[in-house]
């Protein structure tokens, strides 16, 4: 068993409960796409009967092109997430890339995200600890599983025991990302619930030369092992047309195939849940 992290009384991650969903855009690509595919997702999530946690950056800090798209920004970025939980009655998870954006994200996100080559970071992880939001930790590509449990101590040291930890596969060679599934019971063993991110353990860091790469048609796959592996959580970026997607298009799933992955992954989760 591990700690329950309570969002609300419809989002509660661990404890062998069913998973919860962290889905949306990987970017804020304008309101009205934003708006479009949180209903929609909301609608499969319902009738699935998954709770479901909208996401999306307002920056992305980390891409590898100077040209490349980050999204509007935080001022501009909250502003759309804060529709999104008016409109829908959804709670909202970004990330945060300094300590500076941590009090002011904090008044809007309900989940504070740590981005994976940030998540060693001390100052920002304490930052974002001392908001007493929920904080998500992506561990790092280049981070053994039991390393986690250092980071998860400088959120403790904040008093903040709201923590979620996030496997995003780990560097195998150049351009490449790999998902060991011994991390799941490795990275729980810290007491806290466990997130797979199905999309950006497939992405190709780098890939395309000035951008990521990435092989979408393996997220089914991993996500049902890492379902099989009892996760409490899965974190998928989906796009009503990935194709033309300003970031991470090669790696986000298609709002049109999102119902019939979350369909089989419900159905393991709940022969391995016992459920």
């Amino acid at each position: 068993m591990v700690k329950e992290v309570v969002l609300n009384d419809k989002v509660i991650f661990g404890n062998n409960r069913p998973f919860v969903l962290l889905a949306g855009p990987c970017a804020i690509e304008g309101e009205e796409r934003v708006l479009r595919i949180a209903e929609k997702v909301k609608e499969i999530t319902e009738r699935l009967e998954i709770p479901y946690v909208f996401k999306s950056s307002y920056d992305k800090a980390n891409r590898s092109s100077i040209e490349s798209f980050r999204g509007p920004g935080l001022e501009k970025g909250l502003k759309i997430l804060q529709k999104v939980k008016d409109k829908f009655d959804l709670p909202v998870i970004s990330d945060i890339h300094t300590i500076g954006q941590a009090e002011s994200a904090a008044e809007v996100l309900d989940i504070m995200q740590i981005p994976a080559f940030l998540s060693r970071q001390t100052d920002l992880v304490v930052a974002a600890g001392k908001t007493g939001r929920v904080i998500n930790v992506k561990k790092g590509q280049f981070l053994a599983p039991w390393d986690i449990e250092q980071v998860v101590k400088k959120i403790e040291s904040t008093g903040n025991e709201k923590i979620l930890l996030t496997e995003r596969g780990v560097s195998f060679g150049y351009n490449n990302l790999v998902v060991d599934m011994r991390s799941f019971p490795i990275m729980r063993d810290t007491g806290y619930p466990v997130v797979f991110d199905a999309t950006h353990s497939v992405q190709l860091p780098g890939g395309a030369g000035d951008s990521s790469a990435g092989e979408r048609k393996f997220v089914p796959y991993l996500t049902r092992a890492a379902v099989g592996a009892g996760v409490d959580a899965l974190f998928m970026e989906v796009h009503d047309e990935p194709s033309k997607a300003l970031c991470d298009g090669p790696n986000m799933v298609s709002l049109e195939d999102l119902e019939e992955l979350l369909i089989k992954a419900k159905a393991i989760d709940e022969i391995v849940k016992d459920i």
